[in-house]
């Protein structure tokens, strides 16, 4: 039976899962069978990277609708051994053929702001943007792992050849996307066997797919970047009006970037940085809270969630004027993250009204779709991986190549389709995240790491579970099932957790209310204490995730256990 944790406001809610703990390492990700492939390298003797690369390539073919080897995504890597954080920014990239005037927007206004003519920028083969996941993948093995290529992809191969049992998220999304699948006869064969979803449980098999991971294991990144894998997709798409080349693939290049930091009331948060506005944000608004009494407030009071709701507002205020990529623009991520900049934006809440804001003057302070994954392990030597990975929306493009098993992203969705704006097309352009993979520190250690899908929700959620654990004193479980709001500026979304009392009251205040099932998605993460000895991880009830630790396991190749006297 489910826990229940209650909140000042006397609202209860559930955590529908159960926290795990080990003493030898953790995963947590939003497949079970994910997890297991990353316990599995723990369990050889591999390191926290090993677990991570074999967990990021067994959710490329379990949990297909978000993740692949033609995606993006963000890394934040903290290194034990050299005491860094190693941020990897290995998002999409428009390819060179791109213009900003390719697509046609349907709107000028929100909600249909991104929307195009044919939805060309979200369906087909003009979607694409230029893959950086397997690239990352293979990068972070070679450099940091400690088994090899060919064995961390080895469980993936084995999911995808012999098949793994269809879920019922899994099997409600294919429904959801069914018309769009059926329209490229590749992913109708996969995804619509018989011509219709699969049954909750059937064992689906990927066999075209296990062949491409098996060229990926022999010749890496090459294979997709510089070979065979990469010809046949480029034909396809050469074949079908697409603008992705062999040219494209080679040069694309993933980039080391330097950590957002922030503190939060004597926490250090590490967070990525552009092309991601989440790290950003995060920090930004972490800085506005710090200066209220949020304990006091308590969680899911009618103040609690007012004040987060504005300081969301200002953030996305500023994300749409100042974020975009920054190898093309200036990004004011010194003025946006500092404590005097958040000062000067707390004076504009008004407390007892909800408001509208403009974009601030950061300058003066210098010295994102639902269906992504996001996975996050940690080893005993005190590394920790903390990965979110996307092909953006469920199956992306919907395309899959004909007898690779490789399903394109549709990463050209997230720019501005209107030309002349910092997140507008531009060849060789990244577009704009919102992915939030963030590392706490405290007292020059890792104290928790955490992130979820959810595009443009992804930060503001993220930031919620922070303040549950270091404000409200919630457990990790409790902070990432916790009943989490959103709003850009326009409605507050809120999930039903939220107390209808509250709704009412913020209603008073001017917030329009809208009733989400779940914000962003499948929230998981890891927290360590080096008391006790042990590593805590917790994945919430809004996806397949699944937390499971190790204790004990072989003799350690190298390193030495953060929890050894």
């Amino acid at each position: 039976m489910p826990s229940t944790w209650r909140d000042s406001a006397g609202s209860p809610f559930d955590t529908f899962k159960r926290e795990a703990v080990g003493s030898r390492g953790m995963v947590a990700s939003n497949h079970p069978m994910a997890t297991a492939a990353g316990l599995e390298m723990l369990a050889m003797g591999g390191n926290a990277v090993d677990a991570a690369i074999a967990t990021a390539f067994a959710l490329s073919v379990v949990e297909p609708m978000m993740v692949g080897i033609f995606g993006a995504g963000f890394v934040n890597f903290y290194s034990a051994r050299d005491d860094e954080f190693v941020i990897i920014d290995n998002y999409a990239v428009a390819p060179g053929g791109a213009t900003p005037d390719m697509y046609e927007p349907v709107s000028d206004a929100w909600p249909d702001y991104l929307e195009t003519v044919g939805e060309k920028n979200r369906v087909g083969y003009l979607a694409p943007g230029v893959p950086g996941t397997l690239k990352c993948w293979c990068h972070l093995e070679e450099e940091y792992g400690r088994l090899g290529l060919d064995t961390v992809i080895q469980p993936a191969i084995r999911y995808a050849e012999r098949g793994f049992s269809a879920s019922r998220y899994l099997v409600n999304i294919i429904a959801e996307r069914r018309d769009e699948l059926a329209r490229f006869p590749a992913s109708k064969e996969t995804f619509l066997p018989g011509g219709g979803p699969p049954d909750v449980g059937q064992t689906m098999v990927r066999t075209d797919f296990a062949n491409s991971l098996r060229l990926v294991a022999k010749q890496g990144s090459d294979a997709l970047y510089r070979g065979v894998l990469g010809e046949r997709i480029v034909s396809d798409v050469a074949a079908n009006g697409g603008i992705i080349t062999s040219k494209d693939l080679e040069e694309y290049s993933i980039r080391r970037r330097q950590a957002v930091h922030g503190t939060y009331r004597g926490y250090d948060i590490l967070a990525v940085p552009p092309t991601s506005s989440g790290g950003t944000h995060i920090v930004q608004v972490l800085n506005m809270l710090e200066g209220y009494d949020v304990e006091g407030m308590g969680f899911g009071t009618t103040d609690y969630i007012h004040l987060v709701a504005e300081t969301l507002k200002i953030a996305f205020a500023d994300r749409f004027e100042y974020m975009g990529d920054p190898d093309v623009l200036e990004v004011p991520v010194a003025g946006l993250t500092s404590k005097a900049y958040a000062a000067s934006r707390t004076d504009e809440i008004d407390m007892a009204r909800a408001g509208t804001f403009e974009p601030g003057k950061p300058w003066v302070h210098t010295g994102e779709s639902n269906d992504t994954t996001h996975f996050t392990v940690a080893d005993d030597e005190g590394n920790v991986v903390c990965m979110t990975q996307t092909i953006h929306d469920a199956f992306g493009s919907k395309v899959t190549v004909p007898g690779t098993g490789v399903i394109l992203n549709n990463n050209m969705y997230l720019f501005d389709p209107h030309p002349g704006h910092a997140n507008s097309v531009a060849p060789r352009k990244r577009m704009l995240s919102s992915m939030s993979p963030t590392i706490i520190m405290k007292d020059g250690r890792p104290f928790m790491a955490l992130g979820t899908p959810g595009g443009t929700k992804i930060f503001a959620s993220v930031l919620q579970a922070i303040v549950n654990v270091i404000d409200h004193g919630m457990t990790l479980q409790e902070a990432v099932e916790a009943p989490r709001i959103w709003t850009q500026g326009q409605s507050l979304n809120v999930e039903e957790g939220i107390s209808p009392k509250v709704r009412q009251e913020l209603e008073g205040r001017g917030h329009e209310i809208e009733i989400a099932e779940k914000v962003a998605g499948g929230m998981n993460g890891v927290q360590f204490d080096y008391e006790a000895g042990l590593i805590h991880g917790a994945a919430c009830w809004r996806a397949d995730g699944s937390p499971a630790g190790i204790s004990g396991g072989p003799a350690r190749v190298g390193g030495r256990s953060m929890f050894s006297v």
